[in-house]
């Protein structure tokens, strides 16, 4: 039991009587008697015990105890926007996850086609199929405000150009072959520099356009074709003599020749060397037909797509990726 020490720390005030005359009734007051100023009162303190409890106080429910997610005056509690963060940041991972599946897959379908010119109709659908499918996951949408990415050399990988197939079939000579086809984006000078390469047994050259290029929308560039340029013959580090060649469809021998083919090698690469001491051949593209546009529909760090005024549709893939390895 505790006891209360006496109430004589608290101000009280005395009884006066009041006149019996006075018209005025004073408010009834509550009196302490004094006989109990001067004594102790006798108080009983109940034990009491803590524990946690789930019962709303006047301060709302207690977020921390239940690990809740409830919103106050100052907004939802940190459980919440972290829950949202982590979810947000899962499906991220698992979206670029799944577009580097497509770019794969795409890069896979790509591999035996030259380009395109050897596509089967079943597989020039399942191209088409998967090149909608990254379209719409593109994570560049402006691809024109983010030209850091354009530049660089660029492979193409397949077309839909019809345009192009003529020079992919062509054959020079049975030893010649379209080697490379490629382009350089350089966006601080808006130059776009188109080459195809021809590799032969002795030597590789080019055929090569210049052309500058001017941001028309977002993701639409009008380009401008200036000059023409055809390159020297460069000699090959090394020249295999292949044991037959294909003509016409018939497998030619080689091997019965070969002392003779190794004469005319290196006649031909005395040739060669003088040829290649030469300046490229260029000239010049006037007219309203040496212009064209492009629309990019993909950009990233090594893949970009584009479609051109005709319908047709480009896979370009920067110099170095993994995607050009199948």
């Amino acid at each position: 039991m505790a006891t209360v020490p006496s109430f004589t720390q608290f101000p009280c005030k005395t009884l006066v009587p009041t006149p019996s005359n006075s018209n005025h009734q004073s408010k009834s007051q509550i009196l302490f008697p004094v006989s109990l100023l001067n004594r102790r009162i006798a108080v009983h303190r109940s034990g009491f015990k803590v524990r946690a409890s789930d019962v709303n106080d006047e301060w709302g429910p207690d977020s921390k105890g239940r690990g809740g997610d409830v919103e106050d005056e100052w907004g939802p509690e940190r459980g919440t926007n972290s829950s949202v963060g982590e979810k947000e940041a899962e499906e991220a991972i698992e979206s670029a996850e799944e577009t580097e599946r497509l770019k794969r897959m795409l890069a896979d379908s790509l591999y035996g086609t030259d380009r395109g010119l050897n596509a089967s109709s079943e597989t020039r659908a399942e191209i088409s199929e998967l090149i909608t499918q990254l379209e719409s996951r593109n994570p560049n949408p402006a691809p024109n405000e983010a030209l850091f990415l354009l530049n660089g050399k660029w492979i193409l990988a397949y077309t839909s150009f019809v345009g192009l197939f003529p020079l992919l079939s062509r054959r020079i000579s049975p030893l010649v072959k379209v080697d490379e086809i490629s382009q350089t984006i350089d966006s601080d000078s808006f130059t776009v520099h188109n080459s195809v390469r021809f590799a032969g047994p002795l030597a590789t050259t080019s055929l090569s356009t210049n052309a500058k290029f001017e941001i028309r929308s977002p993701k639409r560039v009008q380009v401008k074709f200036e000059q023409g340029i055809i390159g020297t013959p460069q000699l090959t580090d090394s020249l295999e003599i292949p044991e037959f060649v294909e003509v016409l469809g018939q497998k030619i021998d080689l091997n019965p020749i070969r002392g003779l083919l190794t004469s005319v090698q290196d006649t031909a690469s005395s040739v060669a060397r003088t040829i290649s001491s030469q300046p490229p051949l260029k000239f010049s593209l006037p007219g309203d037909s040496a212009q064209s546009w492009l629309l990019t529909t993909y950009l990233d760090k090594d893949l970009r797509i584009s479609r051109g005024d005709g319908g047709s549709v480009f896979v370009l893939i920067r110099e170095g990726s993994s995607l050009l390895n199948p």
